[in-house]
């Protein structure tokens, strides 16, 4: 089955992205990489990606920054 939203591809691969408010985001392999994000771990099945992010990222709370 084709997916028109390459998010919601579930046999799609993924990189795992962060940006400098350490905020991090699934991307979709064959969508160019948003400005301002770098890759911290190559294209993977979301499987992959969730078991990185469960193992990584502890702290599901944003972080906010005094101005």
């Amino acid at each position: 089955m084709e997916f028109s939203n390459p998010f919601d591809d579930p046999e799609g691969h993924f990189y795992i992205l962060q940006n400098a408010q350490q905020c991090y985001s699934l991307w979709p392999q064959q969508c160019a990489l948003p400005q301002g994000w770098h890759v911290v771990v190559d294209p993977q099945p979301p499987s992959v990606c969730h078991a990185w992010l469960a193992a990584q990222w502890q702290n599901l709370t944003p972080a906010y920054h005094a101005r």
